[in-house]
């Protein structure tokens, strides 16, 4: 075989169902192999759009995401997607074509190098030199990207790689050296922790994206149930907990809820699981939950006191050691007058908005797009406003129901990542949440949903600014709205030149009826809502001020 069939043999033996990406001059060896192959190629309209669909494809179903570019400019038009799924520990092989390898380092054309520019932000990358090794790279390349704390493999691949020959030799088992990542928790470690949790009189526990990852979203409930905890999640961690369950406190952190911030602020004990106290969280760390013990659990142990120092470390996979705490723990803790306390910061303090008459709120859209889908769909965001609103009014009761851009805040990103959340998930609903700017940045991908009826739902925001940005104009720097005002173009015309479908709502009495309609047709739908031009989200905690030193109220 050759080196572009043994790729693709190798895929298939991985269990690949699809793959996005786009073809080029030193790819076109794989390219005439992908002609056969026993799964799906969706050709997206740009690299960065492949890297976010794998990116999507594989939040939604926990897979491996899999995108294909050609060497130099399609190579590195990819690093935004790569980027974003390593900071949100996404698991992705980005396969990339290189020129012949006796032109490496001669500025040859189209020449890039790939694993040097990809190296701080993938977990491992390869550049391919021997036909015989391809096998065992790509083996390698996919247990790396999801096991332990996943995050994207980059593998470059020369042309003449690809072309070379050689017997097809397939490596059952992956052993390397250095790489064994802790599953289970310290037997020490737990009786330590499971001995606080019973000391504590008022504990919160705070979920990231790691207990989706895990698959561990039932022994968190489980957890919380058995010591009476009040549990509040990242923006990455909605979904693991059901908001709408008593214990739940929704989001916390810089447009979090207000309740969520009291609570951990006024904790006097943290079980954080899998989450690594990213400054949206903490605020001002050291005024972060001045009274609070933390017990950490992640599988990364580079995360654990990163941030915040920690009492009680626990490296191990989430599922697992939250398994073993709940063995160790014997009985609920007494936590009644804390949930007292907790109830009442959510009834003095609830997430609210101004209604009005004749002006389209953009929380009033995301509320009745959660009462006609049962809270069932899954969403993706792009970055911005239309992201905070979306995590603050829909209602994540499953799992891997919340796609969205966390550690780099990637404009651009939901749009693609919704055709792959809807590749792996043909039978849901998917959404996206998006911005009339942040949508312009990938819109070219109508052509790919429209070619490949790839049916997703767009909402987009319509404020005619580059809302968050703005928002900051307006609180910090007295209004100065320096180059955020934008006119875009019309949304409804040009999903009809693609082939889509456009419905634009003006008047609020609209509102229900257009997602109903959308939600009914069979084919990729923009909504353009025209909504409040300076509606901003609140809660918010200023840059730099402690989580409880919230502003904002209706806005």
């Amino acid at each position: 075989m050759n080196g572009a069939q043994i790729l693709i043999e190798c895929l298939k033996r991985e269990g690949v169902e699809v793959m996005f990406g786009y073809p080029g001059g030193q790819v076109l060896p794989i390219f005439d192999a992908l002609y056969e192959a026993p799964f799906r190629f969706i050709l997206t309209r740009h690299e960065q759009a492949a890297a976010h669909a794998a990116d999507g494809y594989a939040r939604a179903t926990g897979k491996t995401g899999v995108c294909l570019a050609t060497s130099g400019p399609g190579a590195t038009n990819l690093v935004t997607g790569i980027a974003t799924a390593y900071m949100d520990s996404i698991p992705m092989v980005a396969i990339t074509g290189q020129v012949k390898t006796f032109l490496i380092g001669n500025d040859a054309f189209q020449e890039a190098d790939v694993t040097g520019i990809t190296r701080p932000i993938t977990k491992h990358n390869y550049l391919v030199k021997d036909i015989k090794e391809l096998a065992t790279v790509i083996r390698e390349a996919f247990h790396i990207a999801n096991s332990g704390r996943p995050g994207p493999v980059v593998v470059d691949i020369p042309s003449d790689i690809q072309l070379a020959q050689a017997d097809f030799v397939w490596p059952e088992k992956v052993e390397i050296r250095g790489y064994k990542p802790t599953l289970f928790g310290h037997p020490g470690q737990i009786k330590k922790a499971a001995k606080l949790i019973a000391q504590s009189k008022k504990p919160i526990i705070y979920a990231g994206g790691g207990v989706i990852i895990s698959g561990a979203h039932e022994e968190l409930i489980e957890l919380a149930e058995k010591i009476k905890a009040p549990v509040t999640m990242t923006l990455l961690g909605l979904g693991a907990f059901p908001v709408d369950h008593d214990l739940s406190l929704g989001m916390l952190g810089m447009h979090g809820t207000a309740y969520a911030n009291f609570a951990i602020m006024e904790s006097d004990l943290i079980i954080a699981v899998g989450a690594r106290f990213d400054d949206r969280v903490t605020g001002r760390v050291d005024s972060f939950a001045p009274g609070a013990k933390v017990i950490h659990i992640d599988i990364d142990p580079s995360s654990i006191s990163k941030n915040i120092e920690v009492d009680i470390p626990i490296v191990g996979d989430a599922k697992n050691v939250l398994g073993q705490l709940l063995e160790e723990i014997t009985g609920p803790a007494d936590t009644g007058e804390w949930l007292k306390k907790v109830q009442m910061y959510k009834t003095r303090h609830p997430l609210s908005y101004k209604h009005t008459d004749n002006k389209i709120k953009p929380q009033y859209i995301i509320e009745q797009l959660n009462d006609l889908t049962k809270g069932e769909a899954i969403i993706t965001t792009e970055v911005g406003q239309n992201q905070m609103w979306a995590a603050q009014w829909y209602k994540y009761i499953h799992p891997r129901t919340l796609i969205s851009s966390g550690g780099l805040g990637t404009m651009g990103f939901g749009f693609p990542a919704a055709m792959g959340a809807k590749m792996g998930c043909p039978d849901k609903t998917v959404i996206d949440i998006a911005g009339d700017g942040s949508i312009q940045m990938n819109i070219q991908e109508l052509a790919t949903c429209v070619c490949n009826k790839i049916n997703v739902k767009v909402v987009i925001l319509n404020n005619f600014y580059l809302g968050m940005v703005r928002q900051w104009q307006e609180l910090f720097y007295k209004k100065r709205y320096s180059h955020t005002c934008i006119t875009g173009p019309d949304f409804v015309k040009l999903a009809e030149a693609y082939g889509a479908v456009g419905i634009r709502v003006t008047e609020i009495k609209e509102v229900r009826p257009a997602l109903e309609k959308a939600l009914a047709i069979d084919n990729t739908v923009f909504l353009d809502f025209h909504i409040e031009p300076e509606e901003n989200v609140f809660p918010m905690v200023p840059a730099g001020e402690a989580i409880n030193k919230m502003i904002g109220g209706l806005a």
